[in-house]
């Protein structure tokens, strides 16, 4: 009993490491001379400006599916380290930033959020853009980090031509909207940086009033959810609750194509910054990958 025991422990113990890898996290791919590796940045029409944004695409002739991933708020980490990984795996990732945030033009406002998401989904599917970016518009895939998430699952309910949808520790903004002013306030106050036409007050009061006149809470975002595949990842920030309610709000409609795992680390993932971007590679391989 005791070498099966051993035998099964060490069977565990190899498959928690390949789980733990993937090439991509240390590995570049061979060069590609004549269509390698490359970076280019993007200038999106956005509500009357153009936001900010980088491609940073794959090596290789032909189109590549690709990741569009959204930063939280303010959005002091980008998780860039993630979109290099991706586009190492052979995919090209797509970073942008909102209105009013990060030297993009324009104000700062949560329903301008949802508005830049779909702008950029517009940019990519655009025939000439794709072409020249190299993106396989059948092949498109949105994450998001923080309230990132939340962008991300209010825009993927009504794109259904989404390939799949990846949430790290999503914020359910939606709900926060009906905290105690004040308390709402405090929250802002402390993510408020580097955003462009706000304060505290200003975006408590802006984030309440789009939530009331707009359905943007998880919940309702959920039953055009139902046949997307997800990738739902949470960490001990407080957040997993809502992540979790989210998933098993999925499942009991149906949707039978959401994976979760769960990383005991900060917000930030900064001392799982491996685990997770293997989870996130190894998912989109699995599950997404034409």
């Amino acid at each position: 009993m005791r070498i099966f025991c051993a035998v099964v422990s060490l069977v565990l113990a190899a498959s928690s490491a390949a789980a733990q890898t993937t090439p991509a996290i240390a590995t570049d791919p061979p060069r590609d001379s004549v269509h390698p590796a490359r970076m280019e940045v993007l200038h999106i029409p956005s509500g009357g400006v153009r936001i900010n944004g980088v491609a940073y695409l794959a090596s290789g002739t032909g189109a590549h599916p690709t990741f569009v991933l959204l930063h939280g708020l303010p959005g002091n980490e980008k998780n860039l380290d993630l979109a290099q990984v991706v586009r190492r795996a052979g995919w090209n990732a797509i970073t942008f930033n909102y209105r009013g945030s990060w030297g993009s033009p324009g104000s700062f406002r949560f329903g301008n959020n949802l508005e830049d998401a779909d702008a950029v989904l517009k940019y990519l599917a655009d025939s000439a853009n794709a072409r020249e970016l190299g993106i396989d518009t059948r092949a498109i895939v949105l994450a998001g980090h923080s309230m990132g998430g939340w962008v991300a699952i209010l825009t993927a309910a009504h794109h259904p031509e989404l390939r799949g949808l990846v949430l790290i520790s999503a914020a359910d903004m939606g709900r926060d909207a009906a905290l105690p002013r004040a308390k709402l306030t405090d929250v802002m106050a402390d993510n408020m940086e580097t955003l462009t036409g706000v304060t505290a007050r200003g975006m408590a009061d802006d984030l309440a009033a789009g939530a009331a006149k707009s359905h943007w809470t998880f919940a309702d975002a959920a039953p055009g959810l139902t046949k997307m595949p997800l990738l739902v990842i949470t960490s001990d920030d407080g957040l997993a609750p809502e992540g979790d309610a989210l998933v098993k709000q999925l499942r009991a409609l149906g949707n039978s194509h959401v994976a979760t795992q769960h990383e005991p680390t900060d917000h930030s993932y900064s001392d799982k910054r491996i685990a997770l971007e293997t989870a996130v590679v190894n998912w989109l391989d699995a599950t997404v990958r034409p």
